[in-house]
């Protein structure tokens, strides 16, 4: 399916976010933190949520559906604030798409190494992304020793609020069982920051946590800087959601996650690849 033509597009276009359901705002948190004057689109394809156990063909099709969606809304990058997204399409949307493009595991990846180089690193995952071996394969031709673990049910634990609760917990210990010793841990699934006191507390101490977020945005911000595309201070620094699925399922999800405020609008799935001048025939 050809992207189509790119609009017009500038400093003061919106940046585009995408992840498979609310995860992604622990993303858009830290972009907003270290880009305060860029506005943002962040679409969240809640209604084919969870990307993790699905193949990586059938992700790859999804993120560019939703590529197109935000292309059409004129937005100057996109960012894939989705492990399992980033481990299926980044290599293909980063050679197709007409704007700067990144993902989450390379910041992830550096992020771990700099604080445990040359040690031992465990990866916290979706199906995809741990079978994928996006970041075990990085890291160990980087010289660190790997182990990682699949947790399918930290994303439901997480979007239903009870992430800091015994059930959390008892889920943490049942998929940490068995590790071996390890320096750092990164949190490959961008939902998994809610779940940092828990980790942290069944891990034990001299285990460091790796949220990408934070090296994502600040890779995102050089970039910008870079491109001469950072919007100028003053501007209208808002928020803009579209949801796939059910909105007030993704507003009680994003308040768990302390998702900024913004204006929501459902955006039906047959409807991704659409522009709005083409949803309004």
């Amino acid at each position: 399916m050809p992207l189509p033509p790119p609009p017009p597009r500038g400093a003061s276009a919106p940046l585009g976010v995408f992840d498979s359901g609310v995860g992604g705002l622990t993303v858009l948190k830290e972009l907003r933190r270290a880009l305060p004057h860029e506005s943002f689109v962040y679409l969240g394809d809640t209604a084919r949520v969870p990307y993790g156990p699905k193949p990586p063909e059938m992700v790859r099709g999804f993120a560019t559906e939703i590529a197109h969606a935000l292309l059409g809304r004129g937005v100057k990058g996109i960012v894939i604030a989705c492990n399992t997204a980033s481990a299926a399409a980044l290599p293909e949307l980063a050679d197709r798409l007409p704007v700067p493009t990144w993902g989450v595991v390379e910041p992830g990846v550096a992020a771990a190494l700099g604080r445990a180089p040359g040690g031992r690193i465990g990866v916290l995952g979706t199906q995809g992304t741990v079978a994928s071996r996006v970041y075990q394969d990085r890291l160990e031709r980087a010289g660190a020793i790997t182990w990682a673990r699949a947790c399918p049910l930290f994303v439901p634990i997480v979007e239903e609020g009870v992430s800091d609760t015994a059930i959390a917990r008892l889920v943490a210990s049942h998929y940490l069982e068995g590790r071996p010793p390890l320096d750092a841990v990164i949190l490959g699934c961008t939902h998994y920051p809610a779940l940092k006191g828990v980790l942290a507390e069944v891990l034990g101490e001299g285990v460091t946590l790796i949220d990408s977020a934070e090296a994502v945005a600040a890779v995102v911000a050089r970039d910008l800087r870079r491109l001469g595309l950072l919007a100028p201070a003053g501007g209208r620094a808002g928020v803009r959601y579209l949801v796939t699925g059910d909105v007030p399922s993704f507003l009680h999800a994003a308040e768990v996650l302390g998702g900024p405020a913004g204006t929501y609008e459902q955006l039906p799935v047959t409807d991704l690849s659409l522009g709005p001048a083409e949803r309004a025939r």
